[in-house]
């Protein structure tokens, strides 16, 4: 990522995440009607003990000296998380945790695939830091789409969200879904502050799709969002998943995306029964 772009993401986080808190929250009068929501730049600083000047240019993007300890104390002013504190420190200091991502194909080990064959009842999805699909049961495929006959350099996660109809209607609320990559989209792009590719795949999705900047923008960093996503399958009808994402230890940064039935609702039973339906006619 060169310098204009970190610095300008870096400029956009801070300024959503001031916007997301309003002066109750941080101990502060209400006082009258506000322009803007959220905190007031002046505000922030006073809390984090800096200059109203530097935090200005701080969250202008300008590209001025920082220091770890002042950076603690706006994460704690913005009631950052652990992810998002840990993707504000990688736009700020310009630093990672690992080398860039590599250019071949992910191959699955075979004790993680038997995993995936092995969650008969539970959809999985495979990813890599750049979401793309790189594994998937058969579950997931009932649920969601054939993987399998989408071109392996079409199987992006984030932009078979927005250009496939079937995943736009599968979701109730389907920003919700989204939101649940993009926050993990958004833990790998500030960790891998100096790999082009997400800029690049950034810009072309918001050429190509009117509405993933402002879902972007708003988008959290979570490493592991745990939700509950109400589906509308086509021939399963409603169905609740709980939405489990865990992180698969190596140097490829694969995750593991599972959706369980939730508890007391039908969906395993319907999933059974799509799956018993989807076996069917594989034999014929």
């Amino acid at each position: 990522m060169n310098q204009p772009t970190r610095l300008e993401a870096l400029s956009v986080f801070l300024k959503t995440q001031r916007e997301k808190l309003s002066p109750e929250d941080v101990g502060l009068p209400a006082g009258g009607r506000r322009r803007t929501p959220g905190l007031r730049r002046e505000e922030v600083a006073a809390l984090a003990g800096v200059s109203t000047t530097w935090y200005t240019w701080l969250e202008q993007g300008r590209d001025i000296r920082v220091s770890s300890a002042v950076l603690d104390a706006i994460a704690r002013t913005l009631r950052l998380t652990k992810d998002e504190r840990n993707y504000m420190f990688a736009l700020a200091l310009e630093t990672e945790t690992a080398e860039p991502p590599q250019t071949q194909t992910v191959q699955l080990s075979p004790a993680l695939t038997k995993i995936l064959q092995e969650l008969t009842l539970c959809p999985a999805i495979v990813s890599d830091r750049r979401s793309q699909i790189v594994g998937w049961n058969t579950a997931a495929e009932v649920v969601f789409l054939p993987f399998a006959d989408v071109p392996v350099e079409q199987r992006n996660m984030i932009e078979l969200l927005f250009s496939r109809k079937e995943l736009r209607r599968l979701a109730v609320n389907w920003e919700r879904f989204v939101l649940g990559f993009l926050s993990i989209f958004r833990a790998f792009y500030g960790q891998y502050v100096n790999d082009a590719w997400y800029n690049t795949f950034i810009d072309h999705m918001k050429r190509q799709y009117p509405d993933f900047e402002a879902l972007w923008s708003s988008s959290r960093v979570d490493t592991a969002p745990e939700v509950v996503l109400e589906f509308r399958h086509s021939r399963g009808g409603k169905m609740l998943f709980e939405l489990t994402s865990l992180q698969i230890q190596g140097s490829d940064d694969l995750r593991v995306s599972i959706y369980t039935p939730a508890a007391g609702s039908s969906t395993e039973a319907k999933l059974r029964k799509l799956m018993g339906a989807a076996q069917q006619a594989t034999r014929i």
